[in-house]
């Protein structure tokens, strides 16, 4: 029997190979045409404590988290309890454990099918060098119908800069496990014809920066952004582009920006405590006119917070964090395969209209993968004009769309001074009212006299009430929409990828014939309701669901609070 989708847990400690299983399983799965998410669970040690991999496989591709499990794997029980928000079970659910007598009380009273498995001793007997991971890898893609074959390929390929001794080890573990699997046929999605894309939203991310153009990279180590160093490293040396590891923040965004100020399109990416820290230069970016590309993974804060889990508490700060009046443009990604696009779209932007674009991602987002189609192309946006030659070129022109042309160190005759200082057409610092005037007028008219395209969000229904969200909630709130709607809620989804400059003509035209906007978003302040009631000319009510991390958005918990929302007005 077919279903939409099955969703399995294999937790243990930090060190025991759960991620590998995961990444493995979802691989194998999509050599067979598959379609799935893993999710990448920590807790916020440094090393060790727990880890879950959260697997999703599906026949569709609109990612959301899962409710509750079909199945879970244990390694051990030691830490399970810190993913009681996270791991719910079913009657119906399979645990697959060594130990039932230490299985948690909270999924005991749910009596779910318990399969005791001797993990150990089967793995030590395969091999002497046998891992539980290996193991456990054999038992699952067993029972998920994954050619053997498929399993040890992948594995071997994985330790191929190992000793030999170790693939034997992890190919004679994955035979023990397909042999002591249990003899059960869960019900699962139905593959595709076609293989998919095997990517994680920060891989996504980078490689649609490099889509973009960005050809230098400078950044500083920062959970959960650093993988998209790792992933841009190798490439940019490929394409002549260079990436640095600076020292921290702040030495990252002014590395990229004096990139850019030389004319080569430049990125960094970081989180919430690191981009508080760039948001002078940012601010300088601006002055200054001058292109960078900063992608925030957003986790759960204030302060250090909760590093590894997800929350969309950082749109404050990108939105107003900078000093003075600093226009400047504010993107969300709204699926890990829409992070292609979306970061391709925001350095194109940033290079058109010479400021700084920031891109909201999320750790959701960012460290889940996930199997896709191939993204959508990027549209070719024309980029600035170069200065023209001559004793009179101005870098600061007044201009009818604010944008300048631009010229770079040694190109002959173009001379300008760029500083932080106010200036005047020339960029002479100048302290003048009418030339600050002037200068903000031209900055803040670069973004006014965008025109997105169909580009700024998506949208979903014609229903009477609104439901609007951008980034990660996205997925989740779309989802909610069939089962909203068959409960006889006329609804709508927006959802929104260009957050600043807010694209208020097509807003409008999109919440025609609404009488009422529910905001739905991860974090605690209810941060895009109050950003959108400052600019939108709304007769209809406004009103609010605002749920902070770490548990991800549900489409489930949309649905119930959406309905306690009306049910209260």
């Amino acid at each position: 029997m077919l279903q939409d989708e099955f969703s399995l847990a294999i937790t243990g400690s930090g060190g025991a190979g759960v991620m590998s299983v995961g990444e493995l399983l979802l691989q194998a799965w999509a050599e067979e045409g598959g379609r799935g998410l893993l999710r990448k669970a920590f807790g916020p040690q440094i090393r060790g404590g727990e880890a879950a991999a959260l697997l999703k496989l599906t026949s569709h591709q609109r990612y959301t988290a899962s409710s509750t499990h079909n199945l879970l794997l244990a390694f051990d029980w030691e830490n399970f309890s810190r993913f009681g928000d996270e791991i719910r079970l079913q009657p119906d659910s399979i645990v697959l454990c060594e130990n039932p007598a230490d299985m948690p009380d909270s999924l005991q009273v749910l009596q779910p099918q318990i399969i005791s498995l001797p993990f150990k001793e089967l793995a030590k007997n395969a091999h002497p060098e046998g891992r539980l991971n290996m193991l456990a890898l054999g038992v699952l893609g067993a029972l998920l119908g994954i050619p053997v074959a498929t399993l040890k390929s992948l594995a071997t390929h994985k330790l191929a800069d190992k000793v030999e001794d170790y693939r034997d080890a992890a190919e004679a573990c994955i035979d023990a496990g397909v042999c002591a699997a249990p003899d059960l046929a869960p019900a699962l999605p139905a593959a595709k014809a076609e293989k998919g894309w095997y990517i994680s939203g920060n891989q996504a991310a980078a490689y649609g920066a490099l889509v973009g153009g960005v050809r230098f990279v400078a950044a500083y180590p920062i959970t959960p952004a650093s993988d998209v160093l790792e992933y841009l490293a190798a490439p940019l040396e490929r394409m002549g582009g260079a990436l640095v590891q600076a020292e921290d923040e702040l030495a990252a965004i002014n590395m990229a920006l004096g990139a850019a100020y030389g004319g080569v399109p430049a990125f960094t990416a970081t989180s919430g405590p690191g981009l508080a820290l760039m948001s002078e230069s940012i601010g300088l970016a601006v002055a200054s006119e001058t292109p960078v590309t900063i992608l925030d993974v957003m986790r759960g804060g204030p302060s250090t917070g909760i590093p590894t889990k997800s929350e969309q508490s950082d749109l404050n700060i990108a939105l107003y964090g900078l000093h003075g009046d600093a226009p400047h443009l504010v993107l969300a990604p709204l699926s890990i395969s829409d992070c292609v696009f979306t970061c391709a779209w925001a350095v194109q932007l940033a290079q058109r209209l010479q400021t700084a674009a920031i891109v909201l991602s999320d750790q959701f987002l960012g460290q889940s993968t996930a199997i896709i189609d191939p993204p959508r192309e990027l549209p070719v946006i024309e980029s600035s004009s170069r200065g023209s030659r001559g004793d009179h070129y101005l870098r600061y022109a007044i201009t009818d769309d604010g944008v300048s042309a631009q010229s770079i160190p040694g190109d002959h005759d173009q001379r300008f001074t760029a500083d932080g200082l106010e200036h005047n057409e020339r960029g002479t610092p100048s302290a003048g009212a009418l030339d600050h005037q002037q200068q903000l007028d031209k900055r803040a008219r670069k973004l006014t006299a965008l025109d997105p395209g169909d580009d700024w969000g998506e949208t979903h229904g014609r229903g009477s009430v609104a439901l609007i969200c951008f980034g990660s909630a996205a997925a989740a709130v779309t989802t909610a929409y069939d089962p909203l709607t068959a409960a006889g809620i006329d609804c709508r989804v927006i959802a929104l990828r260009l957050l600043a400059p807010l694209p208020l003509e097509q807003l409008m035209e999109a919440l025609d014939g609404c009488t009422r906007i529910i905001v739905i978003e991860q974090n605690h302040g209810a941060q895009l309701l109050h950003y959108l009631r400052g600019y939108l000319e709304f007769s209809g009510s406004f009103h609010s669901v605002a749920t902070p991390g770490p548990v991800p958005l549900s489409p489930a918990t949309i649905v119930t609070a959406v309905s306690e929302v009306l049910d209260d007005e």
